[in-house]
């Protein structure tokens, strides 16, 4: 039987997520990106616990591409682990390729001032 899309990026995310794992010195930044939204959150996996999230549902005023929205979340996000105490992270893409959206938050992320 023939693999789903979601069943492929689910296999590569797992294959990631071996060598990707979170501390609280240097906590991972989870991404999930979805047809209309994209979601990332910073978490401890040690404890279990997510630190700082940040999504494109936040600020209903910002409008502009996915593209340009995923940029503004990743600036988000860097904001808030900031005020966290949080300065590098660990970056988990979510079994996606590291391009367009994903991308673009990352380097939202990266200008915010998170190093990874």
């Amino acid at each position: 039987m023939k693999r789903t899309k979601e069943q492929s990026r689910n296999r590569i995310h797992l294959r990631v997520r071996k060598k990707v794992n979170g501390s609280a010195e240097r906590p991972r930044l989870s991404v999930y990106r979805s047809n209309k939204a994209i979601y990332c959150q910073i978490i401890d996996d040690l404890k279990g616990h997510t630190l700082a999230a940040a999504n494109s549902w936040e600020d209903s005023k910002a409008t502009g591409t996915k593209t340009e929205m995923a940029k503004l979340v990743g600036q988000r996000i860097a904001e808030k682990a900031k005020a966290a105490g949080i300065e590098t992270v660990v970056f988990d893409r979510g079994g996606y390729l590291y391009h367009g959206r994903v991308k673009a938050l990352a380097e939202g992320a990266r200008e915010g001032g998170l190093k990874f």
